[in-house]
């Protein structure tokens, strides 16, 4: 990594975390994380990832546009959804009305970039993480600085206006371009590569909702 370039961006992210201790309730749910830094910045900052020799099946997400094997009942196969299985415990929420909503306007925006079904289930599962795949405007003194949408990606960090953040294409679009910077984002867990992108100050939150994801994703994948 250039020396330079972390010397620049570090900063910012330890200002982050210090103003990020507390997770904020919306609702009774807890919204944590956030996209600080801008899709560039965040694919500038990660690493080169030395990860295992990518499968078959990982590799096809590059640019398949959904020809994926699929499992039972014509559904995405298991092993392109999770192809490194879930980490720790799972949670869940009612995936309903709006939430659905939004699930099959990423997979659909998903599809529209050219990405299989893996950067489908990187995408639901971080805004499950971020806003419980509920487009958020401003919340006033709830609002963790200026975040907003279903991926809580900020005006002031170059993610784009308000109106184009809180446009669910136009917001899954923007985290699809920051993950395609991330070099090895097809062989990371859930976890890892949306940190990479949403530079969280919780970077293993999203880890719970893997399973989630994939079910929601293989459920839509056919019908968006």
């Amino acid at each position: 990594m250039n020396t330079t370039l972390f010397s620049r961006w570090l900063p910012a992210v330890e200002q982050t975390s210090i103003l990020r201790k507390t997770a904020l309730g919306v609702a009774g749910l807890a919204f944590v994380g956030g996209a600080v830094a801008g899709p560039a910045v965040a694919a500038q900052a990660a690493p080169e990832h030395a990860g295992s020799p990518v499968s078959q099946s990982v590799m096809a997400d590059k640019g398949d546009k959904g020809k994926a094997d699929k499992g039972k009942g014509g559904k995405p196969s298991r092993d392109r959804l999770v192809p490194r299985g879930v980490q720790g415990s799972q949670s869940r929420i009612d995936v309903s009305g709006e939430r659905s909503d939004n699930v099959k306007a990423i997979v659909k925006a998903t599809k529209k970039a050219g990405l299989g079904e893996r950067a489908a289930v990187i995408a639901v599962g971080t805004s499950l993480q971020e806003s419980k795949l509920e487009n958020l405007g401003h919340l006033g003194d709830r609002n963790d600085h200026d975040s907003l949408g279903l991926f809580q990606q900020r005006p002031s960090s170059g993610w784009g206006s308000p109106d184009q953040i809180t446009d669910p294409e136009y917001s899954t679009t923007a985290f699809l371009k920051g993950l395609k910077q991330v070099d090895g984002w097809q062989e990371m867990p859930l976890t890892d590569a949306a940190q990479k992108v949403q530079v969280s100050a919780f970077p293993d939150a999203y880890a719970q909702w893997e399973d989630q994801a994939a079910d929601l994703v293989a459920n839509t994948w056919n019908n968006s």
